[in-house]
């Protein structure tokens, strides 16, 4: 039996073996080295590039002073712990032309007649727009009607980008959301399309012999939940518009108000109604329409429907409502009405005429929703809840700041 050959290397393969292994190693060496070197070279170069820039400007900070720098360079950070109100505003100068380009420094705050910091401030062209549009269709804007359809129709098409979304309710009797929020302008303007005046008398068939009748839900619905051919509940229209629908939605949000600004039969009251706009951080633009004078009540039921998810639903804090009779608190002058509602939330009050017709004044509120300024403080009290208020101005004492001149806040 021959003996298992085992592989044996001879003292010179050994040898020649040991002598590339070193080799190798020695060129791996070289190589982390060169690199090492590399790296040295291109992190001198990056130093010795800022160290020559900040010579130039005659400016030699330290380490920790040149990181400082660096983090004031970028935009504010606002923990999650802390309150921030937010306020748009609009500037215009002396000879009512809008200004564009302030900075922060032209601006001073005030919460409650003690001054602020400004801690945030951003000139607010691209920030996306939640619009919502509420439309009267009382029987004292009948006329007004048609023209209000086209010349929202135009607005919305030229002021509507990609990132923004809007809805369109109509009130009357009853409030009802006809387009919940969306970007697309196909179905606002079916919205639109379907807008109409009620007749000012309906019929209540509801009795014997009525079944069978040829006539469609809508008058159905009418007729369950009654008719009361004077109402007007443009309150509650801006209250569950702010509550329900601009309350859940972050950036600028604006709601453009059709109507004669005379409320009849609303359960919410004026105050409820600009309180909800303001706790959700809602710009109201009112377009007054001077509308005739509707026929009075004869009989009808009253009470408004709710068309937005049940009688004043959502819950909140409310103020007034829930009884009272419209005829005893209704609004001697429409128009003060819309003004008090544009004033308080940061936005205007317009008036259709024939030296400013509605399509004119769709392109004034165009141009301030482009040239708005975005301002950011923490209140001086963070469990300060109720309401505070404010007063922005800019040092040019000729200069008009549109903006609201107050806000709420939430208990945690």
């Amino acid at each position: 039996m021959q003996p298992i050959r085992r592989s044996t290397a001879s003292s010179q393969q050994v040898s020649r073996l040991s002598v590339l292994c070193r080799a190798r190693l020695w060129e791996r060496r070289v190589v982390i080295l060169a690199a090492s070197a590399v790296f040295f070279v291109l992190e001198a170069g990056a130093v010795g590039a800022g160290l020559a820039q900040e010579a130039s400007t005659g400016n030699t900070p330290t380490t920790s002073a040149a990181k400082s720098a660096a983090d004031d360079s970028k935009p504010p950070t606002i923990s999650a712990n802390v309150r921030v109100v937010n306020i748009l505003a609009t500037v215009r100068d002396k000879h009512g032309k809008i200004l564009p380009r302030l900075a922060v420094s032209d601006f001073t705050l005030e919460e409650d007649s003690k001054p602020v910091t400004i801690k945030y401030f951003a000139r607010e062209t691209d920030l996306p727009l939640t619009l919502g549009l509420l439309v009267d269709t009382s029987m004292s804007q009948r006329n007004s009607l048609e023209q209000e359809r086209s010349a929202s129709k135009t607005f919305l098409e030229q002021v509507l980008r990609e990132k923004d979304v809007a809805f369109l309710i109509h009130f009357d009797r009853e409030v009802e959301l006809l387009q919940d929020l969306t970007s697309s302008r196909e179905k606002l303007e079916s919205a639109l399309e379907s807008l109409h005046v009620p007749s000012a008398y309906e019929r209540d068939d509801s009795g014997p012999g009525s079944q069978g009748s040829s006539r469609d839900d809508s008058q159905r619905q009418g007729r369950q939940r009654g008719y009361h051919r004077a109402d007007t509940a443009l309150y509650d229209g801006i209250y569950l518009a702010s509550d329900e629908l601009m309350s859940k939605q972050q950036g600028r949000k604006a709601v453009i108000i059709l109507s004669d600004g005379v409320d009849r039969g609303s359960k919410e009251s004026l105050e409820g109604a600009i309180e909800a706009a303001q706790r959700s951080d809602t710009v109201v633009y009112s377009v007054l329409f001077r509308g005739e004078e509707p026929l009075r009540d004869r009989g009808g039921f009253g009470g408004m429907g709710g068309g937005m998810g049940g009688p004043m639903g959502g819950g909140g804090r409310r103020r007034g409502g829930g009884g009272r009779n419209p005829q005893e608190e209704r609004p001697a002058d429409g128009k003060k009405i819309l003004e008090r509602i544009s004033k308080e939330t940061g936005g205007r009050m317009f008036e259709v005429s024939k030296k400013e017709p509605i399509d004119q004044i769709y392109s004034s509120i165009q141009e301030e929703l482009r040239n708005q300024y975005n301002l950011g403080f923490s209140p001086a009290k963070a469990d300060g809840t109720g309401y505070h208020k404010l007063l922005l101005k800019t040092m040019q004492k000729d200069d008009t700041v549109q903006a609201r001149d107050g806000f709420y806040l939430n208990p945690d």
